[in-house]
């Protein structure tokens, strides 16, 4: 007797599997529309207008323009074929991190595109955001950081003098200057990507006395952020 299947669904995997579906789709329009403008690009005529060399220099004629035109065509159809690629790369990309945090497919592409914008690892930059505000635009900690990746107002000041706190909420802004300083931090601790993400939350005051003091700075956030974590935080 087979035993009955249970009927509990969790939440978590009804999210995943409908991102799943919804990023397809949508992956699947990108790949069709881009298979569709390399299929209808013009191929060169057999009977191109040739441009000759002059006989009398070399005895005889090529057809010059001819041949150069089937190299540009060659190589605008490889180049439209790299495009693809990247294309598609990206959106699977885009479509794993949707499915492994049960955010939007909006979302996770602007986190993939601001990490990869500012030289940040984009597996590393996912850990963060989840840990800092699990995905929130509008989280607030008590000390006063805000949004996606907490960045503090003082610290944003940093690198764009012009924010102001509410600017901060947005998506965009916030992963920008929480990812450039993020950067700088493990620039500063010579690669350290430890220390780098334990200055960021706690601030590189703290992080430096402990040091100074012959302590171990590192504590359970770091743990719980680079577990299994094998990159260096920078990307190429």
């Amino acid at each position: 007797m087979k035993k009955p299947r249970s009927t509990y669904v969790h939440r978590g995997d009804a999210v995943r599997r409908k991102a799943r579906i919804r990023n397809l789709i949508a992956l699947l329009g990108i790949a069709g529309a881009a298979l569709l403008v390399i299929a209808n690009r013009k191929p060169t005529p057999a009977t191109a207008e040739a441009a000759v060399v002059s006989e009398e220099s070399t005895g005889f004629s090529l057809n010059v323009f001819g041949s150069r035109k089937l190299r540009q065509e060659l190589e605008n159809a490889m180049g439209d074929a790299a495009l693809l690629r990247a294309q598609l790369d990206r959106a699977n990309k885009v479509i794993e991190y949707s499915a492994r945090y049960a955010i939007s497919a909006d979302l996770a592409a602007l986190i993939f595109d601001v990490a990869l914008a500012e030289r940040v690892d984009p597996e590393l930059a996912f850990r963060l955001v989840k840990l800092e505000s699990n995905f929130n635009p509008r989280a607030t900690s008590r000390v006063g950081a805000v949004g996606l990746v907490q960045v503090m107002p003082s610290t944003a000041k940093l690198y764009d003098r012009t924010v102001d706190r509410e600017e901060l909420y947005d998506p965009k802004t916030n992963l920008r200057i929480g990812f450039q300083y993020l950067r700088r931090l493990i620039g500063l601790y010579g690669g350290d990507v430890r220390l780098a993400l334990l200055a960021y939350n706690l601030g590189e005051e703290a992080v430096d006395n402990a040091r100074k003091a012959g302590k171990n700075p590192l504590d359970g956030y770091n743990r719980i952020l680079i577990k299994a974590y094998q990159g260096t935080g920078i990307s190429d």
